[in-house]
């Protein structure tokens, strides 16, 4: 059975309301749509830990800095229906654009130190976009737990700063990245994705992986890392944003390996940016 869609505020806070009554526990899974197997791994997730679950299905302008991403960017909602139909999904929030900025909004939730890098350097007030509409979620569900993949690992980082630092009562849990079988990290993007580009994407896990053994066998990121960015322009990947070893608890840049360190990417192959990341 797919479960009901929903696009208003009051509509989905009378549900809410009556699982909070009935003293149940409801995990939401933040989404924009064009919805893969990570996606739903998610939502497996939140159906094993909760009483009630809320997919949300918002493509979100203010963490687009490129307008031609937002209009390129993969709306299919009648397909991710019916993949998260057989999930046990409670609810799918599919909310009207005014239902999360209505006429007059001024306000931006900025989380600092945690955006000035990766994806924050290439993609100003990206990550702003993203902790503003996530914290509207947030309240606007009422949700106990989050959930988001790992894949995203460094907005996992701001989504937790940015819940602690407003108290907002949620727990937001990561979750292993999916990936295909060839190894490239599950994504929405990865539809826009030529054939022929498709074919040479699962490189970056390759070269990731490489870089990673390499690491470990006492390697460091100052000698190892210029070689691994040629090896992925030479694969034909145009441009590569960011290829670096930071420390999964605060993203402090690192030079080799060491606890909780984790390698991100993010790389362009014929107008799709890429992003990675794995621990070392």
């Amino acid at each position: 059975m797919i479960a009901p869609i929903v696009r208003s505020l009051s509509d989905l806070r009378a549900r809410t309301k009556a699982w909070q009554r009935a003293d149940e526990t409801i995990g939401v899974v933040p989404t924009m749509g064009a919805l893969h197997q990570g996606h739903l791994s998610l939502a497996r997730a939140a159906r094993e830990k909760c009483d009630r679950v809320i997919v949300t299905i918002f493509v979100n302008p203010k963490q687009f800095n490129d307008p031609k991403d937002l209009e390129n960017y993969p709306r299919t909602e009648q397909e991710d229906a019916r993949k998260l139909e057989s999930l046990g999904v409670d609810l799918i929030y599919v909310p009207d654009p005014d239902q999360i900025y209505p006429d007059g909004f001024a306000t931006t939730v900025s989380v600092s130190g945690l955006t000035d890098m990766l994806c924050g350097e290439s993609r100003p007030g990206h990550f702003d976009g993203v902790a503003t509409v996530v914290s509207k979620l947030f309240l606007q569900t009422s949700a106990d737990f989050a959930f988001f993949g790992e894949k995203d690992y460094q907005q996992l980082q701001v989504v937790r700063r940015m819940a602690a630092d407003l108290d907002i009562p949620i727990a937001v849990i990561g979750c292993p990245t999916i990936r295909e079988e060839d190894g490239l990290a599950m994504s929405s993007r990865n539809l826009l994705l030529s054939d022929r580009a498709r074919i040479k994407a699962p490189v970056l896990a390759e070269v990731m992986n490489d870089l990673r053994e390499a690491l470990l066998a006492g390697g460091r990121m100052s000698d190892l890392g210029p070689e691994a960015e040629a090896h992925l322009l030479a694969a034909g990947f145009n441009k590569v944003d960011y290829l670096e070893l930071r420390s999964g608890r605060d993203l402090g840049l690192l030079d080799q390996a060491a606890e909780d360190a984790r390698l991100f990417a993010a790389a362009w192959l014929a107008g799709v940016r890429l992003i990675d990341n794995i621990g070392v």
